[in-house]
């Protein structure tokens, strides 16, 4: 086993905590673990198990990140690597300062802003798992959509093993290419859920679909090209755009627990449908799905979950 450990200075503020609940959203999530210190992880390189941990070291205006790394064999450039996924993943070298001065004008912003001063814009590490994650939670709770994806990583993901836990990483595409519709719903998940997995899978096997042009296109390019993906509708495209692409003005409107959120914060007798949704994070942009990820925070620290 080989180990590396390296140092990140993430872009001040920086909080790991706040960010890693994020993107894990719950404390069920087997896939990104949270211990209250450290964040573990196990990544594929070089078709390889990689698993990482990151704890912060300091806090206050020069935030520092420690980095170790476990290889069964040795890989390239693995610290460069890693801290090129942790960057995306992570989002500490983000600049939100104009939300924090959008925030000190807003009544409503500025508690938030300040409970969660530090907080960054987590993103998946690639589109493919923010596909799957929005398949796992299409029309399902949460707390489901991320037991679906536990049993498809357990299931499916590279397995790390080194004498302690036994962790997998997120499966790979060729991992899913060839696996069957059924076997993937013994999971739990729908035949139309299972179906788009493993058609996504294989396209992307055969590469007869590319992810790298969306970066550069617009939201509504994105959007368009995004959903003629077999299960890709307007709330898993806009989920994508932001926790995939790090499309940091969208909202996803039709998120249900998003819903609630703004209901909670604004006092609404009722949850906005998408398009008051739309009218109501109008004034936050161009940050408005950072907004989500502050909401998403504070429904989490009233559940107790921080």
């Amino acid at each position: 086993m080989i180990q590396e450990s390296f140092l990140v200075q993430p872009r001040t503020p920086f909080r790991l905590d706040l960010t890693v609940w994020a993107l894990r959203r719950r404390k069920t999530n087997r896939i990104d673990q949270w211990d209250g210190t450290v964040y573990t992880r196990v990544l594929v390189v070089d078709r390889q198990p990689v698993k990482v941990c990151v704890s912060q070291q300091r806090a206050d205006d020069h935030p520092e990140l420690l980095v170790n790394v476990w290889c069964p064999a040795p890989v390239k450039h693995v610290p460069s690597r890693i801290g090129v996924a942790l960057q995306r993943m992570l989002g500490f070298q983000v600049d939100v300062t104009g939300f924090y001065m959008l925030a000190e004008h807003d009544p409503r912003l500025s508690p938030l802003a300040h409970r969660f001063q530090g907080l960054k814009p987590p993103r998946f590490p690639n589109l493919f798992e923010a596909l799957l994650n929005a398949f796992a939670c299409q029309q399902v709770s949460l707390d489901v959509g991320i037991l679906l994806l536990n049993r498809l990583t357990a299931t499916y993901g590279l397995p790390f093993e080194d004498g302690q836990a036994t962790f997998s990483a997120f499966p790979e595409p060729e991992a899913l290419a060839t696996a069957s519709v059924e076997r993937i719903r013994t999971l739990g998940f729908s035949h139309q859920k299972a179906r788009a997995i493993t058609e996504l899978a294989a396209a992307l096997v055969k590469k007869q679909r590319d992810f790298s042009r969306l970066e550069a296109m617009d939201n509504e390019e994105a959007r368009i090209s995004l959903s003629s993906i077999r299960g890709v509708g307007r709330w898993t495209a806009e989920y994508v755009l932001l926790r995939g692409l790090g499309r940091l003005d969208t909202f996803p409107g039709d998120d249900v627990g998003a819903q609630k959120n703004l209901q909670r914060l604004l006092h609404l007798e009722e949850k906005p449908p998408y398009a008051k949704v739309r009218e109501l994070t109008s004034p936050w942009q161009p940050y408005a799905g950072f907004v989500y990820f502050h909401l998403l925070l504070d429904k989490l620290e009233q559940q107790g979950m921080l």
